[in-house]
């Protein structure tokens, strides 16, 4: 598999873009304070990833992050507008790079949702690298949790071996896809962080189209839907302690 990144494929394929081209993530919310606050106030939100957190192909208000502040607000709680740094195509490395370079590393959230790690299976990254990585990204949400592992949750990657954009490969990625995600699985257990399994759901658009995004690669808003589901009775309840 080349290392290309996911979605610049994609979109080369259904554009003819320049394959080199990258796709810019969506601007990330005005900065919280750095004491983490009661919870009679207002929430603040921290969502580190990559395309899958900023939602690329839908509206940014169809992303899970924006879905799920929508869903808290729903049950009475105030939610500020969630801080989001993911980019599509990012790596693990790729986003603690850009975690050092974003000017909040001394500033703290109610929560933390953290899903990465679908680009380094792609761009055939080794897993032992992803292990090592994967450690010290979660590591870092929990520091901006302010270190309370109960208000992170990470999110397993999901499996585009389903889409049209992989061309019947789901044989071949489906595997890896779960070969990643046990890493992240054990880490996250270990680290006694909240694990939320979406894999399943994402398989789900095997069967049913309407789960996969225009684009043929990326979650639709609806799937995006089904996470959030099962993602805020995970948060609320957690919001509520």
């Amino acid at each position: 598999m080349k290392a290309l990144q996911i979605i610049v494929i994609a979109i080369t394929a259904l554009s003819g873009c320049d394959k080199k081209k990258e796709i810019a993530g969506p601007a990330t919310s005005t900065d919280t304070t750095s004491k983490i606050k009661p919870m009679t106030d207002s929430l603040s939100y921290l969502a580190l990833g990559d395309s899958y957190t900023i939602g690329q192909s839908v509206p940014l208000s169809e992303s899970f992050p924006y879905l799920l502040t929508s869903s808290l607000r729903g049950d009475s709680f105030k939610v500020e507008t969630p801080k989001i740094i993911a980019t599509t195509g990012w790596t693990t490395d790729n986003l603690i790079d850009a975690i050092a370079n974003s000017g909040i590393n001394n500033k703290k959230y109610d929560f933390v949702t953290l899903l990465i790690g679908v680009n380094d299976q792609y761009q055939g990254l080794s897993q032992d690298n992803y292990k090592i990585k994967f450690a010290r990204v979660l590591n870092m949400a929990i520091t901006f949790a302010n270190g309370d592992t109960s208000r992170v949750v990470v999110l397993s990657i999901p499996d585009y071996g389903v889409t049209p954009f992989a061309g019947g490969r789901d044989s071949e990625i489906g595997p890896e896809i779960d070969q990643f995600n046990a890493i992240n699985k054990s880490i996250s257990l270990k680290a006694g962080v909240n694990y939320l399994d979406i894999t399943a759901i994402s398989r789900s658009a095997a069967s049913d189209p309407s789960l996969i995004a225009e684009d043929g690669l990326h979650p639709s808003g609806k799937m995006y839907s089904l996470w959030v589901n099962q993602l805020a009775p995970i948060v609320s309840a957690k919001a509520k302690n």
